[in-house]
């Protein structure tokens, strides 16, 4: 079986935790499509009711409109009941690097406005040590771009400006770039987490820490659910 049909999986699981009346964010990535599909026909057939959703990107936003699922805003509702979202790398902590579709920053910030926010992934997600896999995105404003790549470079990242299928530069929804810095295995992620926040011209960096409270993991095995040491509440 190969990867999208166990983010279909994960995503359905996943479905499992929204009741009616919710306020939920809305990921963005392969998993959380599926999760958009899910969700817009569990509220066509009436299985849920009064669900409306906060989009982590305007491709997300796009995709929901499409399906007829209800939004808002963090302005109308800053406090959010669930989220559910993808993840590029799962530790055993639940600790994530999430921003490989250019969403990190406002997927952070819905995260962090939810009560709970629940990972929806594929086994192949899952890693002893984050960085196995994956490289760290960070999120910088443009002007700040010559200083933070010689600071990336001096925590021992070797950062890369993401480009677009065109060859420019990617452009985040907030206007901003995005460099994909590989530091290899990250021995200690929240020491790096703080010095890549302590960069001027830093907007984001996709260490989702202490942040996730449950992990529906699929595979082969079926589904397997993962939670935090700690759980936000």
């Amino acid at each position: 079986m190969d990867d999208n049909l166990y983010r279909q999986r994960a995503a359905e699981h996943a479905l499992g935790y929204v009741e009616s009346g919710m306020t939920i964010g809305l990921g963005t990535g392969s998993t959380a499509t599926f999760m958009l599909h899910g969700l817009a026909a569990r509220l066509a057939d009436g299985r849920l009711q009064r669900v409306t959703g906060v989009p982590t990107s305007e491709v997300t936003a796009a995709l929901a409109r499409e399906l007829g699922i209800p939004l808002t805003t963090l302005d109308r509702q800053p406090h959010l009941d669930l989220a559910l979202d993808g993840a590029d790398e799962i530790d055993p902590q639940l600790r994530l690097i999430k921003g490989l579709g250019g969403a990190m920053l406002r997927e952070k910030i819905v995260a962090a406005s939810a009560a709970r926010f629940v990972v929806m992934a594929a086994v192949s997600k899952c890693v002893e040590r984050l960085g196995e896999r994956s490289p760290l995105p960070v999120e910088v404003v443009a002007f700040g771009l010559p200083l933070c790549v010689r600071r990336l470079r001096a925590l021992g990242g070797a950062p890369a400006l993401r480009r677009d299928r065109t060859g420019a530069p990617f452009v985040t929804d907030e206007g901003n770039l995005i460099l994909d810095c590989n530091f290899g295995i990250i021995a200690d992620p929240e020491a790096l987490a703080a010095s890549i926040c302590a960069i001027p011209g830093v907007v984001a960096h996709g260490l989702f820490l202490g942040m996730a409270s449950l992990a529906v993991i699929a595979g082969p095995d079926g589904i397997v659910e993962l939670h935090a040491p700690s759980a936000r509440q």
